[in-house]
């Protein structure tokens, strides 16, 4: 039996996952969780999996977690902030540590499960991209496999998997093109939040979903698919593909290109890093090319998303800039759903930001966390003074 916690199980990627280790209770076990703030969710997963320990965000919420949580016929050990989420994240029973928490906060866990010996199935590629050299480098010494949860990682991992890295040519990441791909960029400045959070194939949280508007989204899992399959960034291209049935693809120096296809669920990525290097039915349903109909492809336009641009500017640069984009994009991210931001303005905002750093190499993840928060205040204070 396979032993999972979770950084981030009240998130979308958590709870989908926990709905899939429900189905496989002689498979999957739960021994810790980890959360912010939902703790009627959390009472709830408590309540189900019956987990050693749970974490979540600040004293004052693990007080109300623990009488919540009382009543129930098994006891949890609840923590909160730092201390709990690296208990969750190094439990020592835990085989397997799915990683789904939003934005850096995730990256120190992360590290810390792989410190641990604990296999990790990522789902936040804000990971990879603050502080991706160190951790991949941590995980290959320790012989740790990072199996990538989004779907566009997890297509190109499942490309890889029986050939030679030497016969790779190229990663080719698919995307949507996000709700506005056929929008004016004159209408740009117009766009609500409620507007942007309505993404036309997939659910998902807030920042994510604005990322995918913008199209940071796609730039950040350039980096990411950088530093999860050690490839330069001039071999890895991005193609719109609205329809989201071939999640991405890879081709081989023969000419050869394998894509991994399916109708756009993310149990599919999910259950896959659960039950690797086994597969297991999931309940989605099957391909059908002939009700599909059509598969359209065409190159994204850098003008009307500056901010994957900025995404592959970010990469050519030492690695402390890829930490800028991210922490910058952070903070205008959530100018804009706070309504003190255009829509338009965010990658404007991030270009600012980038322009004020002298990109450099890490010395260890401390310097990688600072250049990131540095960003996110940098972009805060030009926010004020507009």
């Amino acid at each position: 039996m396979k032993k999972i916690s979770i950084l981030g199980s009240t998130g979308s990627i958590g709870t989908a996952s926990l709905k899939i280790i429900s189905q496989f209770p002689d498979r999957f076990k739960v021994v810790g969780l980890a959360a912010g703030k939902n703790i009627e969710r959390l009472r709830q997963q408590i309540q189900l999996f019956q987990p050693d320990v749970v974490s979540v965000d600040g004293m004052a919420t693990a007080g109300a977690l623990r009488d919540l949580v009382a009543s129930l016929p098994k006891a949890v050990n609840v923590l909160c902030d730092e201390e709990g989420i690296q208990a969750v994240a190094t439990h020592p029973e835990a085989d397997l540590v799915i990683a789904a928490m939003v934005g850096s906060l995730g990256l120190v866990p992360t590290l810390a499960a792989i410190r641990s010996g604990k296999e990790v199935a990522l789902a936040n590629k804000e990971v990879l991209v603050v502080g991706g050299r160190i951790l991949m480098q941590e995980a290959s010494a320790r012989g740790i496999p990072v199996i990538p949860i989004d779907s566009e990682h997890s297509a190109i991992f499942q490309a890889l998997q029986g050939h030679r890295k030497e016969d790779l040519s190229r990663i080719i990441l698919t995307a949507s093109g996000g709700p506005f791909l056929k929008l004016d960029p004159k209408e740009a400045s117009k766009i609500t939040p409620e507007v942007a959070l309505s993404h036309p194939v997939w659910e998902m949280g807030e920042k994510v979903s604005i990322d995918s508007a913008t199209m940071m989204n796609k730039g950040l899992e350039v980096i990411e698919a950088r530093r999860l399959f050690d490839v330069p960034s001039e071999r890895i291209e991005v193609v719109i593909h609205p329809q989201s049935i071939i999640h991405s693809m890879v081709e081989y120096r023969d000419g050869s290109t394998i894509a991994q296809m399916s109708v756009p669920d993310m149990r599919i990525p999910i259950s896959y890093a659960l039950a690797y290097p086994e597969r297991i039915a999931n309940g989605v349903p099957s391909l059908r090319l002939a009700i599909v109909g059509e598969l359209t492809f065409m190159e994204p336009d850098l003008n009307r998303f500056p901010a994957l641009r900025l995404a592959y500017q970010a990469l050519r640069e030492e690695e402390s800039m890829c930490a800028v984009l991210n922490g910058a994009n952070e903070a205008a991210v959530e100018a804009f759903l706070h309504r003190r931001l255009s829509f338009s303005e965010i990658p404007s905002v991030v270009e600012r930001v980038m322009a004020c750093h002298d990109p450099h190499t890490y010395s260890d993840i401390d310097e990688a966390l600072e250049v990131n928060a540095w960003a996110y205040r940098l972009a805060n204070e030009f926010l004020s003074a507009q």
